[in-house]
């Protein structure tokens, strides 16, 4: 297959590429991203870039769960960006480290005090399991605890163990070309000198697709295009990912070279103002009961039936009370649809699954202007014909999203884009430890040993996730669990060193 196909674009103003070769370029300034990047510099590996499309700084995104597995191999990329991570974090303990004698501390981000367990009920409101969200509790569990954070906070956070000059935002890649004369890649990208420059935006969830599209897709007469070229380039780009979408033209796997619609979505409301006192006592009694969040199901038909027919219902009551609720519906049930279709939507649902009639009311009061919705997309580590899409081809690897995103239900995102930086890492270590930026051969067998570690292990969290099979049983959940939170990725370095 020939690699890395030219696509040609047209620019008021093209800029005279830098003669230097980066031994990496890191294509995305998320978590994934920036964890890489941090990683290859702890390992002596400094002649890197991170390049970034954001053109605005905003401090918006959803919050990060942060699990065992996940701080484990951030720990392992780099015990600095772990720690940093744990101190930017909503609610974070301290828990005792090998020579200290401290006792728990809680440290408190102006927020709301947040439950100390998320429980799971069912429609009868009866309690089916709970989930601690003490760190101490993970902790003496899984070996590690868990933390939660903001996209904006854990990504400045990470930001800050990199030299500035090594983050160039407003740096959006269009193209990825072989140059095997040179033995590098070359990517070009626009820059648009009249933005602010800043790499760490995340759309919040809310936002129109139309004003997201406007946003990356126009340029204006300002735009210039750059050229970098690297030795090697991890595509951290999220699962949109531009260099996925090159990677895969004129190719076997073009067909997948898109994020796929998972066939499940979000339909939320954010916030519900004004809750008569009769029906926000009822729920607090059979729902809440002093929980700050809880996730609502059949989950006496969850045994018997597919997840995609037993809608989720996350209930978060803060000083307001609002809703998320998974569903899983045609995508064009809800592409340009009002806020009026969206909550008849939610209502049909719920009574589709005979939601009882509390919850049922609240939906209803929700107001048309504030409801919103969220298709989820999944790029597939296994498809149907047994052809899965490679990571990686020539010098360029997907991580993150871009090579395996999948909807949240299982929180297991970013923790898996860390598990996915830790052995690109390792093995992009073990490539300049021996000298072989040079040598395709030992590039290709690197690349193909980290598809080997982790696309198994993805294809069991992409089923879990879209299944929700651990939510069928406390022994489900414990066998789950295990599986998931005690990985030892300290053995595993060292078996890829």
């Amino acid at each position: 297959m020939n690699i890395l196909q030219n696509q040609s674009a047209t620019h008021p103003v093209t800029e005279k590429p830098v003669n230097k070769v980066y031994d990496v370029v890191i294509v995305g300034a998320g978590p994934v991203g920036l964890a890489t990047a941090i990683g290859l510099r702890k390992r002596g590996i400094e002649n890197i870039l991170v390049i970034d499309q954001a053109r605005a700084f905003r401090q918006v995104g959803q919050v990060v769960d942060l699990l065992p597995n996940g701080l484990k191999a951030l720990k392992s990329v780099d015990p600095d960006a772990y720690e940093a991570v744990k101190t930017a974090s909503f609610t974070f303990v301290n828990s005792p480290q090998s020579g200290d004698a401290k006792t728990s501390d809680v440290t408190e981000k102006n927020l709301p005090k947040a439950s100390q367990e998320w429980v799971y009920k069912n429609l009868q409101g009866e309690k089916i399991r709970s989930i601690s969200l003490s760190f101490d509790t993970w902790l003496k569990n899984y070996g590690e605890g868990r933390v939660s954070i903001s996209w904006y906070n854990l990504q400045a956070a990470l930001k800050k163990l990199l030299p500035e000059d090594q983050v160039k935002p407003n740096h959006r890649c269009i193209n990825v070309v072989d140059e095997p004369e040179l033995g590098c890649v070359r990517l070009d990208c626009i820059s648009n000198v009249g933005a602010e420059a800043n790499p760490y935006a995340h759309w919040a969830d809310g936002q129109k697709n139309s004003e997201i599209s406007q946003n990356l897709d126009t340029t204006s007469e300002q735009s210039i295009t750059k050229s970098f070229h690297a030795k090697l380039v991890v595509a951290a780009d999220g699962i949109n990912s531009t260099v996925r979408r090159v990677l895969y033209t004129d190719s076997p796997y073009q067909a997948v070279a898109k994020p796929e619609y998972s066939g499940f979505a979000a339909i939320f409301c954010p916030e519900i103002p004004n809750i008569p006192d009769e029906l926000r006592s009822r729920l607090e009694k059979k729902f809440f009961a002093d929980s700050a969040i809880l996730t609502v199901s059949n989950y006496e038909l969850a045994g018997d039936t597919a997840f995609s027919e037993c809608p989720r219902m996350m209930l978060i009551h803060r000083q307001k009370i609002g809703y998320l609720l998974h569903i899983s519906v045609p995508l064009q049930s809800l592409q340009n649809k009002s806020g009026n279709e969206l909550l008849e939507l939610a209502v049909q649902a719920l009574e589709k699954a005979s939601y009882p009639d509390e919850l049922k009311q609240l939906v209803r009061l929700s107001p048309v202007e504030n409801m919103l919705q969220r298709p989820y997309y999944i790029h597939r580590a296994v498809v149907t014909d047994n052809n899965p899409p490679a990571w990686s081809l020539g010098r360029v690897i997907l991580v993150g999203d871009a090579a395996h995103g999948m909807p949240p239900f299982m929180a297991q995102g970013a923790n898996q884009g860390f598990e996915d930086a830790i052995i690109v890492t390792t093995l992009i270590n073990k490539i300049a430890k021996e000298n072989n930026w040079h040598n395709q051969q030992a590039i290709s067998t690197a690349f193909d040993k980290y598809e080997r570690i982790r696309r198994p292990f993805m294809e069991y969290i992409q089923q879990a996730t879209l299944t929700q099979f651990p939510s069928s049983s406390n022994e489900q959940w414990q066998a789950y669990s295990q599986k998931v939170y005690t990985r030892n990725f300290d053995q595993l370095i060292a078996e890829l060193s």
